[in-house]
């Protein structure tokens, strides 16, 4: 048995001799060297030898068309973050854990085969919940679901709301995955990947980032209604000053049900319970100035500290785009949401997208519903100072003088300020009449 046990060792010490000597195992498998999911992934040339190549165009949507990643940049582990991942507790778990497929192999179609996941946060109650049960229990009534924009999309083609999105013709479904959706995702579009908006792929090595990047992952969804307003990036503006003296990113405001949800579902952003308000930071805002105490309960904060913000309308899914490009503007109308944002009768509004052939191009000429909702939503501009046009006013002038309207030789100066019926298309007129300072202003302004 000893002679037996020597013979095969020295048959096997033999055949790793051969293979270092002459590299025959490399000869006889010369992928060898990639027969893990780790190993093909953190090579990058070897990517750039077996890469799939795009079958579909970029992602495109209302931030414009999505900056280009080669396939094999997309999935490449190594560099910036993969260390850091290697250290992780989701590193542990193993490839296979998460995207399902086969590890241990160097062929490339059965790595990928069987009941392989390419995003598997897709299906984040049964690959996230393991871990993170309560935060992917909440998740189905999170907003970057992207629920408001379909509720509004199902009731303007006549149905109940968000929950029937699916019986939209097939086609409008397939517009709105092709351009809406591409800013609406799941767990892994803020902690491993880019958003499709963003370009995709991982974004840092597939390292797990608990706190998502402000400018790579948050603004390249929120862009001009949001990123671009708080950065300063919009013309004539100043960054806001929760940037410029606090150094705030998104999450020292965001940090709560408005990401995750809370596990009660809503129609909108704005609904949600716990909301960040003003108040949670600045005390005493009521009784803080005269100015504050005269119209704490007649408006939104916004509409005095905001800047000038960004607008835009009448898209045509996948066609023309904006019909009414891109411009800066400021209007105050009639609260389209007292239900939710009670205690104040006006409010900043914001021209939205709707148009009645938002989806021609996907086979609906016309929407069955469109009057259900303004074309203008309750808006608070991300772009606050505490001195703005409206605030800052020359010397011996009332704090009025900037935002009332008043009548000076036939000219009624601020009247710019205000959304009246005669600034509406007509096609928004029936749709968004009811939220016009229209006979809801002081007789005297305009007259």
């Amino acid at each position: 048995m000893n002679k037996l046990i020597t013979s095969q060792l020295r048959l096997l010490l033999g055949m790793i001799l051969v293979c270092i000597v002459f590299g025959s195992c490399k000869k006889d498998n010369p992928d060898a060297e990639f027969a893990s999911c780790e190993a093909c992934h953190t090579n990058y040339a070897h990517l750039q030898e077996v890469f799939s190549p795009d079958t579909s165009a970029p992602a495109g949507g209302c931030g414009g068309t999505a900056p280009h990643y080669e396939p094999y940049d997309r999935v490449y582990m190594g560099g910036t973050g993969f260390e850091d991942y290697k250290e992780s507790g989701h590193y542990a778990i193993g490839c296979v854990g998460c995207h399902n497929g086969v590890d241990e192999t160097a062929d490339k179609v059965e790595a990928h085969s069987g009941d392989f996941i390419r995003h598997p946060s897709m299906f984040y109650k049964e690959k996230c919940g393991t871990c993170h049960s309560e935060i992917s229990n909440n998740y189905d009534t999170s907003i970057h679901q992207g629920t408001g924009q379909k509720r509004k999309v199902t009731m303007r083609s006549g149905l109940s709301g968000a929950q029937d999105f699916d019986q939209l013709p097939a086609h409008q479904i397939e517009g709105y995955n092709a351009n809406c959706a591409t800013c609406h995702g799941t767990c892994g579009n803020c902690h491993v990947v880019r958003p499709k908006i963003a370009g995709g792929g991982l974004s840092k090595g597939h390292k797990f980032t608990k706190t998502p990047d402000m400018v790579g992952i948050c603004v390249s969804c929120h862009v001009s209604r949001g990123g671009h307003a708080y950065l300063g990036v919009s013309p004539g503006t100043q960054s806001d000053t929760h940037l410029q003296k606090m150094g705030f990113k998104c999450t020292n405001c965001h940090s709560g049900s408005e990401l995750h949800g809370d596990g009660n579902p809503v129609d909108q952003r704005y609904a949600y319970a716990k909301l960040p308000t003003c108040d949670n930071c600045h005390s005493g805002l009521k009784s803080g100035n005269m100015y504050h105490s005269i119209h704490y309960d007649d408006f939104n904060c916004q509409v005095c500290h905001s800047q000038d913000y960004n607008n835009c309308g009448s898209c045509h899914v996948h066609g023309e785009g904006a019909r009414v490009p891109s411009y800066m503007d400021f209007k105050i109308a009639m609260n389209p949401i007292p239900d939710i944002k009670t205690g104040f009768n006006f409010c900043l509004v914001r021209r939205t997208l709707a148009a009645p052939d938002n989806w021609k191009e996907y086979g609906v000429d016309q929407y069955a519903n469109f009057d259900q909702f303004p074309t203008y939503n309750y808006t608070s501009p991300h772009n606050l100072q505490k001195w703005t046009t409206r605030t800052q006013v020359e010397d011996g002038a009332s704090c009025s003088s900037n935002c009332h309207i008043r009548n000076e030789g036939g000219v009624l100066i601020n009247k710019e300020l205000y959304l009246f019926e005669e600034n509406l298309l007509d096609w928004e007129k029936s749709a968004t009449g009811s939220i016009t300072v229209d006979g809801n202003l002081p007789d005297s302004w305009t007259k």
